[in-house]
């Protein structure tokens, strides 16, 4: 099982600018490829402070200067907000100035509060039929010569312009129903996944999904990659209580993700305020007793433990989220930790 690194510009105020935020992830991401992480993701979020990621593409070009192994992934680029052709040339672009170390992942979409700005309020349910048809005319552009007739999407001979370097670009398929794990498989995509705040047995049904797409399409022999996706803060062994603001940490994301996903509450210049705690009484999985044993908090030898099984139940990728609203320098502690004491027990052989 290989290791990436899944994070953001995270900002929750202003005390420090985009500019420091910025220089903060291409640290974090410079030690993901001195640890020897397989590779760095950066999805798309529009208009929303504690996801600052407009671009994760040009992201990834300046990183492709500032790295020289880790492969650069998008995830994800949210379909209904590209046309094809302008995703398949920018991708294969990111391809051509990283030497071959693009990775192409894509979404439907979630937050209606970005379908309203974005995608001139469309429903974010409908993301789904944009994310089918993007990916196979991607690929078709990539090749050569295509015209496009969809339901989304209508052009005429077009092609990627450039191509890229990789024979194949690697496609990802953020998935948790049955029928994107399905979709995935039949299309020769991998598959990302992520629990959020369930336990290892989410982990463990949407394996049980990907394992079904995989014996639902014989016909498919190249057997696809799955990475599972994973709030992530390594403590040391003698520091016992140290789990405790890492979780707070992680449910103050995950109430500012609520705050979004709600698309009620107003964003005062990009920043939301996180649901109030009172809100979720009755829903344990956001306290932080939950989230301690939820999210991968822990020691290096409770990490490892946990990482064996994912290993064992066949998990190809896992992805360490940094997105948690900790401090630069305790994010760096958590993923140094991390390079130190949990991967070198996951060597190759």
């Amino acid at each position: 099982m290989r290791f990436s690194l899944f994070l953001h510009m995270e900002r929750y105020d202003n005390s420090l600018s985009h500019e420091e935020h910025f220089q903060n992830l291409v640290e974090l991401a410079q030690m993901a490829e001195a640890g020897g992480f397989s590779t760095v993701w950066i999805g798309e979020h529009h208009s929303m402070e504690y996801t600052a990621s407009p671009s994760p593409i040009a992201q990834l070009a300046y990183l492709a200067a500032k790295t020289s192994t880790i492969r650069l992934g998008s995830g994800t680029i949210i379909a209904p907000f590209w046309n094809p052709i302008r995703a398949a040339g920018e991708l294969a672009l990111l391809d051509v100035i990283s030497g071959g170390r693009a990775e192409v992942g894509v979404a439907r979409g979630a937050y209606q509060f970005e379908f309203d700005r974005v995608a001139g309020g469309m429903p974010a349910t409908d993301g789904g039929k944009a994310m089918q048809e993007l990916i196979p005319a991607m690929q078709k552009l990539w090749e050569g010569d295509y015209a496009h007739d969809g339901e989304v999407w209508k052009f005429p001979t077009s092609t990627s312009v450039p191509k890229p370097v990789q024979k194949k670009l690697p496609v990802w398929v953020a998935a948790r129903s049955p029928e994107s794990h399905d979709y995935a498989v039949a299309n020769g995509c991998h598959v990302m996944v992520t629990p959020l705040m369930k336990g290892d047995e989410e982990v463990e049904d949407l394996m049980r999904k990907y394992e079904t797409a995989i014996a639902n399409h014989p016909e498919r022999t190249d057997r696809p990659d799955i990475m599972v996706l994973r709030h992530t803060y390594v403590h040391s062994a003698d520091q016992p209580e140290a789990w405790r603001p890492a979780a707070e940490a992680i449910s103050k994301f995950y109430r500012t993700f609520d705050a979004v996903f709600g698309n009620k509450a107003p964003a005062v210049d990009g920043f939301f305020e996180p649901s109030p705690e009172q809100k979720f009484e009755g829903r344990p999985e956001f306290a932080a007793e939950s989230l301690h044993q939820t999210a991968m908090i822990g020691t290096p030898a409770e990490i490892i433990e946990r990482l064996h099984h994912y290993a064992g139940l066949g998990v190809t990728e896992y992805s360490f989220w940094n997105d948690n609203s900790m401090s630069h320098e305790e994010k760096k502690r958590s993923l140094q930790l991390f390079i130190d004491e949990v991967v070198p027990n996951f060597a190759k052989n």
